[in-house]
């Protein structure tokens, strides 16, 4: 059984109640410095990429549904609209650079501070800034599979394709979301050609990224429960919590007794079960941890 998309959340009481996050890193840099700490990361530390979150100030939420598994599965046409609007988005998504944050995890990891990196986003940034072993929790936007014949191919390569499929393609894309997708005009993407799975000629080409309402594979679940069973502390960077699928290791990690420490800009799902809140945009946060640490 696929989950229903959880798109928005409204803090409750036992949010608002909180006295607001401090400024001050300085409780992070005491738990990070003891080590044993697993990363979990959000859209929120690829804004300063130029990638815009979902739900902060700007998040794309406030004016963009994102594709559901069911949407995409369930009609040509849907997949038409996804892979239209993400062959344009593509392009920003495979320029952006790794900012301060991402270097900072980096960095943190090289030193011994981090013993796993578990991110929510599917930018590829921290990998790019040479962070070890990232779980990424809802895949890559770099990879393509066939939902067919399971077989994966580069992104690059899909990329080649649409553009010798559709050579008088011209878009500008108005706002890019987290997940590669952008806002076109149904006229533009009416006119827009898909291509079939090179191995086995299915139209089933997906991203291999979970979309909302699309389960976590099991073994990359399991994955990331071991690493918190094994973490001193879980430190949550740039992200409300919003979705249950990185909101459960919050959680789970209290329930555990393990300290939960969470830097955010605005309020998050997991601040009830916090033991630190932070509220720094990232890169300034990150780089004075580092600074503290390295």
């Amino acid at each position: 059984m696929r989950s229903r998309p959880t798109l928005t959340w409204s803090p409750g009481p036992d949010v608002l109640s909180l006295a607001p996050g401090t400024a001050d890193v300085a409780p992070v840099v005491d738990a990070v410095r003891d080590g044993g700490v697993v990363v979990l990361s959000g859209a929120g530390i690829s804004t300063e990429s130029g990638i815009p979150d979902y739900r902060g100030e700007t998040g794309s939420l406030r004016t963009h549904t994102p594709m559901t598994y069911g949407d995409f599965v369930g009609s040509e046409s849907g997949r038409q609209r996804y892979w239209a609007r993400s062959h344009l988005g593509w392009r920003t998504i495979a320029r952006a650079h790794p900012n301060a944050g991402h270097r900072a995890v980096a960095a943190l990891q090289a030193r011994g501070y981090l013993d796993g990196i578990i991110t929510q986003n599917v930018d590829g940034l921290h990998s790019a800034a040479g962070a070890r072993d990232v779980i990424e929790l809802h895949g890559n936007l770099d990879r393509v599979i066939c939902l067919d014949c399971r077989q994966t191919t580069p992104r690059e390569e899909l990329d080649v394709r649409l553009r010798e499929a559709n050579p008088t393609f011209e878009a500008q894309a108005t706002r890019i979301n987290p997940d590669g997708d952008v806002d076109l005009p149904d006229e533009v993407v009416k006119h827009f050609h898909l291509v079939d799975c090179a191995n086995c000629g299915s139209r089933l080409l997906k991203p291999d990224v979970v979309f909302f309402g699309e389960n976590v594979p099991k073994p990359r679940v399991e994955r990331c429960y071991h690493l918190i069973d094994e973490a001193r502390a879980v430190l949550v960077l740039g992200s409300s919590l919003t979705v249950m699928s990185g909101f459960r290791f919050v959680r789970y990690a209290a329930k555990s007794a393990k300290p939960v420490l969470i830097i955010n800009q605005g309020l998050t799902r997991g601040d009830p079960y916090a033991t630190t809140r932070v509220n720094l945009p990232l890169g300034q946060a990150l780089t004075n941890l580092t600074t503290a640490l390295l």
